[in-house]
């Protein structure tokens, strides 16, 4: 994740499917963006030298050039060593299952959603945690809206920039994909990837606490400290997938998964010898519920519940999450039953074990996080003080790699300071998770030596004020988000965007650089039945993923697929309005967004791409891809764009604002 380069050899064209006639469409997990991985040996220029970047990541370097993901693992394995972990719930669950269940209840109550305080809920780390602030307590966020329209001001555009947002013509050809059918985004280079799973940082879970405990401090959590040295040590010079014995249990389970009996066809074997349609079934049958033809609707998901498992083959698995979502839809319990899962508090430990297989699994978090990571260390290589603001922080996952990397600069670490932005959690203490992120990433920069401050803001990201993030001339400014955009919401639902809000602060912000991570998809249609069958495209490339990579019986795939995909296709598929939290665009209506905002988009650097290229074909399956359009590093499966990730600077107008 790093420097800028000008224009790109082989760009990518949006998915066309055979099946529909919707483009494609990809949508990152999201909920998880922050993992850590190791990077190569700094490079004596800025990001925007890619020559000289290019250089120090020659060919020749060592292996601590490349990501790596034990940094991330060690970390997950110093939180699983918590006390009280199995009575936590995943922090990026929870605050999005709180807005659907505020909105549902308030519309039960026949009144109209307050809409929230714009009082910040933020504290430094160094002063403990403060006491309750009753218009911080559980704000809501359900205002989550969508980008407005794919116009853009060429007013902003930079000589660097190459204008043409639109048609990215690019030569692609069509690959023979049962699950997709959709033409390769990555063009027909054959070697986008192998199966080595090397394991990345992804996602952050976090505890929950009961809204029923006191809002006084609490002491730090007992560590075993020989796991805590392991943890934060990043090996940089070791192969990650050498060092995981599970890597090469999951190489073994992707070959036999995939070339064994996995769920690659859309249909599903019938009892009596035929075959079932379950693609067309489910279309069918979300028509059926379209037109409220409840009767209709009853007998198709009669056969798709014969056909459908939530143990069986890909298809299989994705049809069963689909006909809930589909049900809850007809009998109008979308958003309490989108809510009320929450309730089922699976084990804030048993996520990040499931986790951790995925990020073993699939290289897009990995690859994500040392993108940015090396982007931001190229900047600061000779800066003295940096000020890192991260929307969607999560547990931090994305810094620990960083901060060891920064420890090492010759001339010494900058001291660094993080404002970490989350939406708040339910209970008496909203910020709460966003604080214990601090005092981990604190614990990480006494270890290195490395001068450290944090501040935590829980709040709705479009009420966040300049003055809340208290920015400092005198500092290298740096804003990271990665693919948590996708739950604020656009003018559909708020007559204000939310996203363009957001846009709004970071130009005023006026960092050096603004990473800027998207999931790519194309299921925010407001119609339902376009909606539905994007959404069917999406995720059927996940399930098949999965199934290319894991085996069947792996118990953390299950609950992944089960905690992760099944709430996010029972919100997609089952809610409406602002209860409809997940909203993912394409990386070109993002594009649009950001240039209309003041931005203009910094050319990637090949070199990062070379690497990333070359860790994907080196240690994942071979239907992963990396390319590169309009300035956007693509990572995907099978020719359907899931992830996208660029780098923008704001534009300099003095009437801007």
């Amino acid at each position: 994740m790093d420097a800028l380069l000008p224009e790109i050899p082989n760009s990518v064209n949006p998915f066309k499917f055979q099946r529909a006639t919707q483009t494609s469409r990809c949508n990152p997990l999201d909920g998880y963006q922050q993992l850590n991985h190791g990077f190569p040996d700094p490079p004596s220029d800025s990001p925007s030298s890619s020559s000289s970047s290019s250089s120090s990541l020659s060919p020749s370097a060592s292996e601590g050039d490349y990501p790596s993901n034990n940094a991330v693992f060690k970390y997950i394995s110093d939180m699983l060593m918590e006390e009280d972990l199995d009575s936590k719930t995943c922090m990026y669950q929870d605050c999005l299952a709180l807005q659907a269940a505020e909105k549902s209840l308030y519309d039960v109550l026949g009144q109209e959603y307050p809409q929230p305080s714009s009082d910040s809920s933020c504290c430094n780390s160094a002063q403990g945690l403060p006491a309750v602030d009753s218009s911080n307590w559980v704000p809501d966020l359900t205002d989550l809206g969508f980008p407005a329209g794919n116009g853009y001001n060429n007013e902003f555009l930079g000589p660097d920039f190459r204008a043409e947002l639109n048609p990215f013509a690019i030569g692609w050809t069509e690959k023979n994909n049962p699950i997709s059918e959709a033409p390769s985004i990555f063009g027909p280079n054959p070697d986008l990837g192998r199966k080595n799973h090397g394991r990345d940082d992804g996602n952050s879970f976090e505890e929950e606490r009961s809204n029923k405990q006191s809002a006084v401090s609490h002491e730090e959590e007992p560590e075993n400290i020989k796991m805590l040295d392991e943890i934060l040590l990043c090996s940089l010079k070791e192969d990650c997938s050498s060092n995981n014995p599970s890597s090469h249990q999951l190489e073994k389970k992707g070959s036999s998964a995939s070339n064994g009996k996995g769920g690659r066809s859309k249909k599903a074997n019938n009892k009596k010898g035929g075959v079932v349609d379950l693609w067309t079934l489910l279309t069918q049958c979300a028509q059926a519920v379209a037109s409220s033809d409840q009767r209709t609707t009853n007998d198709l998901l009669k056969q798709i519940r014969l056909h459908s498992s939530p143990y069986g083959d890909g298809n299989q698995r994705m049809a069963h999450y689909f006909a809930a979502a589909l049900e809850a839809r007809l009998g109008g319990t979308g958003a309490p039953k989108y809510a009320v899962d929450v309730k089922a508090k699976t084990p804030m430990a048993e996520i990040l074990k499931a986790y951790q297989m995925f990020l073993n699994s699939c290289p897009f978090k990995r690859m994500s996080n040392f993108f940015a990571n090396r982007t931001i260390y190229n900047l600061a290589e000779k800066a003295t003080r940096l000020h890192i603001i991260d929307f969607g922080i999560l547990y931090g996952f994305q810094w620990p790699c960083l901060i060891q990397r920064l420890s090492e600069r010759p001339a010494g670490p900058p001291k660094l300071r993080i404002t970490g932005i989350d939406f708040p959690q339910p209970g008496f203490r909203p910020k709460e998770r966003v604080e214990e992120t601090g005092r981990r990433l604190q614990r990480y920069c006494e270890r290195f030596n490395v001068p450290f401050e944090y501040k935590a803001v829980a709040q709705k990201w479009e009420t966040i004020k300049y003055e809340d993030l208290e920015i400092d001339p005198d500092e290298m400014t740096v804003v990271n988000c990665l693919y948590r955009m996708r739950n604020l919401a656009d003018d559909t639902v708020a007559v204000d965007s939310a996203r363009d809000a957001v846009l709004g602060l970071i130009h005023k912000v006026n960092p050096q650089v603004f990473i800027h991570g998207i999931a790519n998809g194309s299921y925010n249609a407001p119609f339902f039945t376009t909606r539905f069958r994007e959404a069917l495209f999406h995720y059927s490339s996940l399930f098949d993923m999965f199934d290319a990579t894991l085996q069947r019986e792996d118990e953390h795939r299950l609950l992944f697929e089960r905690e992760m995909y099944g709430r996010d296709i029972m919100n997609v598929v089952a809610c409406e309005g602002a209860e409809r939290l997940e909203r993912p665009e394409t990386y070109k209506q993002w594009q649009a967004r950001n240039l209309r905002a003041g931005f203009r988009q910094l050319a990637l650097d090949e070199t990062i791409l070379k690497r990333v290229r070359g860790t994907v074909k080196s240690e994942y399956d071979k239907d992963f891809g990396v390319d590169e359009d309009g300035r956007w590093m693509l990572q995907g499966w099978k020719g359907r764009i899931v992830y996208a990730l660029s780098v923008w600077k704001p534009v300099d107008k003095d009437d801007y604002y």
